[in-house]
């Protein structure tokens, strides 16, 4: 006798078991996507000051060669910069001083954040070099190496950010690059190194360095970004550091510079003001006389005189002057005796009509005796 069974209530056990190995896959994949953008990387929030800086060291900055900072340069607790000239910093240079401080405390809690921010996935032992990393956390236990070209695909996001936790090193091999690609922000790349980062020559990297002791910066490694150093020193040779948008001087730009100056400032300067100056300006001016006067003459005088003059003169002071001059003139009431208020470290700012209206003379009447009325 042959048993006929229906084959309906099998295919219905299939189906239903189909279905219920579909919806854990499904509820594991979502779980998956969750948990992947819950662990996705956040910006990292640099602070008020160490957000303008180009360089920051902890002990000193050292330079070889004709390197070029945009944004400021800084070194705190220390106070030890060396080799600017033949270095040029587009924004301000501070040595020991209560702005840098404030920089390493803004460092030290983006240094933090960095390193507290959740893994996507850890890389440790795997070269950089070859790789296309889409936006998020890579974990190094240990040491990272760049050889040859690592790239961030931003897939479209122009806000896609990548935090880089290295726990010891991070070195590039010569001509390494960082490439960026489908809207991907050099702002936003982060690497936050547990010891010391090492570029070698020629490497084109990308991003701010966060690193707990020393950079090192060989010949020609250029930086599209930061190189910040919470306690030890950055050491560079002939190296671009570009801040571009990320980042710009607030503190030492054209406005400051100009106003309550040192030397060659508009208002309240010492040498070469309008008003209140002390040499060579227009109103309440000790210095400043016009004719046969031991100071501010005309003729050889010794301070705001017009020929030959030191102080505040008009064509000794134009050309090469100590004090109020516009080219080649160096402010020395600064610790490296440049004022970096301007693109390329010169103070522009003493023009020839911070002298008086019409290049350096008084308009008031002059006394028969040639004395600048403005005198008593």
């Amino acid at each position: 006798m042959t048993l006929n069974i229906p084959d309906a209530p099998v295919r219905r056990t299939i189906s239903v078991w189909i279905a219920a190995v579909t919806a854990v896959v499904v509820t594991a994949v979502v779980l998956a996507l969750t948990q992947t953008r819950a662990h996705a990387a956040t910006p990292v929030d640099l602070g008020e000051n160490a957000v303008t800086y180009g360089v920051l060291g902890g002990q000193s900055v050292t330079n070889t060669g004709p390197s070029v900072v945009s944004g400021n340069l800084g070194v705190s607790p220390g106070s030890t910069v060396i080799g600017f000239p033949p270095g040029t910093v587009l924004g301000t240079i501070h040595q020991g001083d209560a702005h840098a401080a404030q920089a390493q405390a803004d460092l030290t809690a983006a240094y933090n954040d960095a390193a507290g921010q959740a893994p996507n996935d850890n890389l440790t032992g795997q070269d950089l070099g070859g790789l296309t990393l889409t936006p998020g956390v890579y974990k190094f236990d240990s040491s990272a190496q760049l050889t040859g070209d690592l790239t961030l695909d931003a897939e479209g996001d122009p806000n896609a950010v990548w935090v880089f936790q290295i726990g010891s090193t991070l070195t590039t091999a010569s001509d390494s690059n960082v490439n960026l690609i489908n809207g991907a922000s050099p702002c936003n790349v982060f690497w936050q190194v547990g010891s010391s980062a090492t570029l070698g020559t020629g490497t084109d990297f990308v991003g701010t360095i966060m690193a707990l002791t020393s950079i090192t910066l060989n010949t020609d490694a250029d930086i599209n970004g930061r190189a910040l150093a919470r306690n030890a020193s950055v050491t560079m040779d002939t190296n671009d550091i570009d801040l571009g948008s990320c980042g710009t001087a607030t503190t030492g730009g054209t406005t400051g510079a100009t106003t309550a100056g040192t030397d060659g400032g508009t208002t309240g300067a010492t040498d070469g003001g309008i008003t209140g100056a002390t040499d060579g300006g227009i109103t309440g001016a000790t210095d400043g006389g016009i004719t046969g006067a031991t100071d501010g003459g005309i003729t050889g005088a010794t301070d705001g005189g017009i020929t030959g003059a030191t102080d505040g003169g008009l064509l000794g002071g134009l050309i090469g002057g100590v004090d109020g001059g516009v080219p080649g003139d160096h402010d020395h009431g600064k610790p490296d005796g440049y004022d970096h208020g301007k693109p390329y470290g010169h103070d522009h700012d003493g023009k020839p009509e911070e002298h008086g209206d019409d290049g350096g003379y008084d308009d008031e009447p002059r006394k028969d005796d040639g004395y600048d009325s403005a005198r008593s």
